[in-house]
């Protein structure tokens, strides 16, 4: 009779003794999620230290900590090496202007000269591919200063007005390719809390874009929720290529225009001010979608 009985109370003193230890190891575990999550959020040197006893979960904190050291290693490696090759693109960028300017100059020059048609279309060929080196020149300039660490000054601004003043700035350019734009912005007023150089970057990168590749049209929406759509007819890309056009150092040529780093710079600038950006290629029309949530 008294068997049974004692056989009970062990096992209840067992399944007390499993519970707090499970209780226990739960905590440990929570503790190590917590502190793993602080310590790749924030930029410390600090390693996850727990308040449990238990070898097999401080064990597994210590593993935790020799991945942590080599991550951040890794990120230190990483972001020198960012640093390095953003100071060299910026350099390169910035030496490649004097012979450049030489180039043009010789051009000038010679185009001054009596000369064949087979040599004027020679030149006239050397000038366009030129052209378009020193306009990929000046971009990797602007990319490189861009992706730099110079903060962003905010301030409560007016959407409206700034596509507006962006769109009025591009009028002789899109007068220039036969474009017949057609505009649509709500007389809601849209007010984000933004910068307004990369703001107007922003709107000026994606409608250059939209200049070159247009098919003879383009449509600009600024609707009350802060989305503004961009789209034109552009027979000569694909779902592919649209999908990489945010893409650095993608090019896409055609007809002798090249997207160079404009969208990349356009995507880089709406990211850092919490903004998004897409490209979707939409019945042979791409479609640039852009959105500022309100804060």
């Amino acid at each position: 009779m008294y068997l049974p009985i004692a056989i009970c109370v062990l096992l209840a003193i067992a399944a007390i003794v499993l519970l707090i230890k499970i209780y226990l190891m739960k905590k440990s575990a929570k503790e190590i999620a917590e502190k793993l999550s602080e310590k790749l959020s924030a930029d410390t040197n600090t390693l996850i230290d727990i308040s449990s006893g238990d070898n097999d979960m401080r064990a597994l904190a210590e593993n935790l900590n020799v991945q942590l050291k080599q991550l951040r290693e890794e990120r230190r490696r990483f972001q020198h090496g960012d640093t390095e090759l953003k100071e060299a693109v910026t350099n390169i960028s910035h030496d490649l202007r004097t012979p450049l300017t030489a180039v043009f100059g010789y051009l000038d020059l010679l185009e001054r000269e009596e000369k064949s048609d087979t040599v004027k279309n020679y030149l006239g060929q050397i000038r366009g591919r030129t052209e378009a080196m020193k306009q990929l020149t000046e971009e990797l300039f602007r990319y490189s200063i861009v992706a730099s660490s110079k903060p962003l000054t905010y301030e409560k601004l007016c959407l409206n007005s700034i596509l507006e003043e962006s769109l009025a700035e591009f009028y002789g350019a899109v007068v220039q390719q036969g474009i017949s734009p057609e505009i649509e912005i709500t007389e809601t007023r849209v007010e984000r809390t933004l910068d307004k150089t990369a703001l107007k970057r922003i709107f000026g990168n994606i409608i250059g874009n939209a200049v070159k590749y247009s098919g003879g049209d383009l449509f600009v929406t600024l609707s009350g929720n802060g989305t503004t759509i961009f789209s034109n007819t552009a027979e000569g890309l694909d779902s592919v290529t649209v999908g990489k056009l945010f893409d650095r150092f993608y090019t896409v040529e055609t007809a002798g225009n090249s997207t160079g780093l404009g969208l990349s710079i356009a995507k880089l600038l709406a990211e850092q001010m919490g903004g998004t950006i897409t490209a979707e290629y939409i019945g042979s029309r791409v479609v640039i979608t852009l959105t500022f949530a309100e804060k």
